[in-house]
């Protein structure tokens, strides 16, 4: 059997909500026990700037995200017009086709229109069609993807559940009908792989190094080092702050470690004014 190295690009404007589809398609892919190394580039702004989200995946570690791109997601105009030029033949391009429109794509690129106002009704479950429709492409079941939405949105009700399973359904179905699958399908090694984050690695990290006092002004891309540290505060034995800035932090970290406390904070190296 060939090798399988699949990639995924996904962009849209910072809020469009570019990580979510993200990080459902690498918990599926390692629950497939493939390696996973996803990195998400986005602008220090709130709303509004270019993101985009690389995912790649193999049944052997994956060491660097590379430049090759398989399947590209663009949320929005601007992804499309930035990355379509990077597609070569035998890649993929998913989007809306109701909101976007794609330019001159190089041969053998098979440009992926979905009709997502159609497959859902509800603008919050655009993304479960569309990584469903992934799924097809990939030659990936779809039941493991319904597992996940089950346990995913059990909270909000069964109304939810339900909802999202049709639309992921609907997305996955048109996909089959429409487009035409990869030559390989993603493989299912047997072995289920776990998928940690960046700031969860870092967060247990200070744990293992004895972190007793952790501080934190919440800004991208450290707020979940903060977010696992308050989560787990209680049954660690941490005393975990939010503080209204950089320098309030600052001031207690050094204050805690100046009492022998081994302290820790984290931010996002922003410019200040």
């Amino acid at each position: 059997m060939p090798h399988i190295d699949f990639a995924v690009g996904i962009g849209g404007a910072a809020g469009q909500g570019v990580a979510t589809p993200g990080n459902i398609l690498a918990k599926l892919f390692a629950r497939r026990g493939l390696h996973v190394n996803a990195y998400n580039a986005y602008q220090s702004i709130i709303r509004g700037g270019h993101t985009f989200l690389t995912i790649r995946t193999s049944e052997r570690p994956v060491r660097c995200l590379g430049d090759d791109l398989a399947m590209l997601i663009p949320l929005n105009q601007d992804t499309m017009d930035r990355h379509l030029e990077r597609m070569r033949a035998g890649s993929a391009v998913l989007y809306d086709g109701d909101r976007v429109k794609p330019g001159a794509a190089a041969e053998g690129v098979q440009l992926c229109p979905l009709p997502l106002a159609q497959l859902a009704r509800n603008l919050l479950y655009y993304n479960t069609a569309a990584v469903a429709a992934v799924l097809r492409l990939v030659g990936v079941e779809l039941k493991p993807f319904e597992e996940m939405l089950a346990q995913q949105f059990e909270r909000k009700g069964d109304a939810v559940v339900a909802e999202n399973v049709t639309a992921a359904r609907a997305g996955y179905d048109y996909a089959g009908a429409h487009f035409k699958p990869y030559a390989f399908s993603l493989p299912d090694t047997g072995k289920r792989l776990a998928v940690a984050t960046g700031n969860e690695s870092l967060a247990m990290g200070g744990v293992a190094a004895g972190v007793k006092f952790y501080c934190a002004y919440p800004m991208s891309p450290s707020t979940g080092v903060l977010m696992w540290m308050a989560r787990h505060a209680r049954q660690l034995g941490i005393m975990v702050r939010q503080v209204e800035d950089e320098i309030g932090v600052m001031n207690m970290v050094i204050g805690a470690a100046h009492t022998g406390c081994r302290a820790m904070c984290a931010t996002s190296g922003a410019v200040l004014p």
